[in-house]
């Protein structure tokens, strides 16, 4: 279980890969980003992104999943309060394999809740050519070890 005091300026998590399925992101996009681009391989060849492409939110959605994988689901994580910045810097095309990391910018005490701690990070999304297809910062909460300030 990692607590607040785990996470030291400059610690990485490193996701594992995930290979983006035309089905799920078709479904994805059919229900929260119904664009054409995101349903229809032809419409997506034909327009500036080369070919049937994820919704941005998907490619987010994927991004948490592989965080939570990653260092989150065995954490003493109390949520967000909220994301910094989100870009989508190039699209996720059908088949593409993502991976990334997770990097620890900073880590301060609550100063209002002596039990929890503020983690920022830098959060990096790479397709199967290592370009950067998405990236965003935010903080998130979590528990101090023995629920205990300490300076």
């Amino acid at each position: 279980m990692l607590y607040f005091e785990d996470f030291i300026q400059g610690r990485r998590f490193d996701y594992s890969p995930v290979r983006m399925r035309t089905d799920e992101m078709i479904a994805f996009a059919s229900e929260f980003d119904p664009q054409p681009m995101h349903l229809d391989e032809e419409v997506g060849r034909s327009s500036i992104l080369g070919g049937l492409a994820a919704s941005g939110w998907h490619t987010s959605a994927v991004g948490m999943r592989m965080m939570i994988e990653a260092f989150l689901g065995d954490s003493s994580s109390q949520g967000s309060p909220g994301v910094d910045f989100m870009e989508w810097k190039k699209p996720v095309l059908a088949g593409d394999i993502l991976s990334g990391f997770s990097l620890v910018l900073e880590a301060r005490p609550s100063k209002t809740k002596p039990t929890i701690g503020l983690v920022k990070f830098r959060n990096e999304i790479e397709n199967q050519s290592g370009e950067t297809v998405a990236a965003s910062e935010c903080s998130v909460m979590f528990r101090r070890r023995n629920g205990e300030a300490r300076s």
